[in-house]
């Protein structure tokens, strides 16, 4: 694996690299008296600091401390949270190149399909099926009228006869279910309607990929006190008729795992609970049938490393490695670099959309394998 530590002494030596150069800010006294040219096109005036806006913030650390570069992970991944990005066979063919690149072994693809769009995503990464794993969504047309879940139970076995080896991503951010395009309002997963769905699954040896709530950020008032403002508000819910708040859909979630026993359920995003990871640690003790996901939620957990890394150790055979952030190699190397270094201090604003700096949680190789690696493989080989 090729990674090292080191100073950037010549990218820190001072704020120079990290400033807009002059001619972003327009022609100078001293250019003039150098010669530049009077009748030049005039070049933007650099914004006041009293009318940056937060959208614009993009701070830069001066701080002269270490670097890490993870150009691959430390131990072979299985990424538990992926989508269809790659649409063309030559995209396709590049993202295994990554994967190689990077360290990859396999990505789940969470299509939220079923049907005809399922057959076709199949069909196109059927070329890698090594590296490559499919996953369908339900079909929940129907929801709202009398009989609904024997059609949707015989979607789901049929995905299941195509290739679908799992079940995921399956959202709701409390207004209902949705499975790509296919949605319920007001149905929650605790619903009765829902049971005989969850226990095919676990039946069929489906593992579930659901996704509760959102960040906390996006529920709360979109004001001065809320340190997420900058993501916050392009994905608000705050203002939102009908809406369960996200410890409500945490408690629907608690509702609706333990009904399920023989279905083994994945937690998408640490269920959201990446504030209060205190209280997910208590969900997961109390489900034995119920994982969390890390995947997207870097930036959340990175400023508070000592906590974070405390929850990894405490739980680390409960949580599984993702992304669900493309699969360029550059976003693989930050989510390496946040897991195995003990960086402080940097800033990913691009990748997270955050406006606050990020800190390396340094976890042992233990950790690192059971995250990366072996919790993944021990959930897929207990499938039917």
């Amino acid at each position: 694996m090729n990674r090292r530590s080191f100073l950037k002494w010549a990218n820190l030596a001072g704020l120079a690299a990290g400033l807009p150069s002059a001619s972003a800010f327009g022609a100078t006294v001293e250019d003039t008296k150098a010669g530049a040219r009077p009748d030049a096109p005039a070049t933007p005036k650099a914004a006041s600091p009293e009318t940056i806006l937060l959208k614009d913030y993009r701070p830069q650390s001066i701080y002269k401390i270490p670097i890490t570069e993870v150009a691959k992970a430390k131990f072979p991944v299985i990424d538990m949270h992926s989508h269809p990005y790659a649409k063309t066979a030559a995209e396709i063919d590049e993202w295994v190149r990554n994967m190689d690149e990077v360290g990859i072994e396999k990505t789940m693809i969470l299509t939220m399909s079923t049907g005809a769009a399922f057959d076709e995503i199949q069909r196109k990464y059927a070329k890698h099926p090594e590296r490559f794993e499919m996953w369908c969504g339900f079909d929940l047309a129907g929801f709202d009228k009398p009989g609904f879940g024997p059609a949707a139970v015989k979607e789901l076995e049929r995905c299941k006869q195509a290739g679908a080896r799992g079940v995921g991503e399956i959202h709701d951010k409390g207004q209902g279910l949705r499975s790509g395009k296919s949605k319920a309002p007001g149905m929650h997963p605790d619903d009765p309607r829902m049971a005989a769905i969850w226990d095919k699954c676990g039946e069929l040896g489906m593992p579930v990929s659901l996704h509760v709530a959102d960040p906390i950020w996006m529920y709360q008032k979109m004001d001065r006190h809320n340190d997420g403002l900058m993501n916050a508000y392009e994905w608000r819910l705050d203002n939102q008729p009908n809406i369960v708040g996200l410890s409500g859909m945490v408690d629907i979630l608690e509702r609706t795992v333990p009904r399920h026993r023989n279905t083994t359920f994945i937690a998408c995003h640490f269920a959201n609970l990446d504030y209060d990871l205190a209280r997910l640690g208590e969900v997961l003790e109390r489900n034995p049938n119920l994982y969390a996901d890390i995947s997207a939620r870097y930036a959340e957990t990175a400023p508070i490393p000592r906590f974070a890394a405390a929850f990894y150790e405490k739980h680390a055979d409960r949580l599984v490695y993702g992304t669900d952030m493309g699969f360029g190699k550059a976003m693989y190397r930050i989510t390496f670099r946040i897991l195995e270094s003990l960086d402080e201090h940097f800033y990913e604003i691009d990748q997270f959309s955050y406006h606050w700096s990020l800190n390396g949680f340094g976890l042992s190789d233990g950790i690192l394998k059971q995250v990366y690696h072996d919790n993944a493989a021990k959930l897929l080989a207990a499938r039917a």
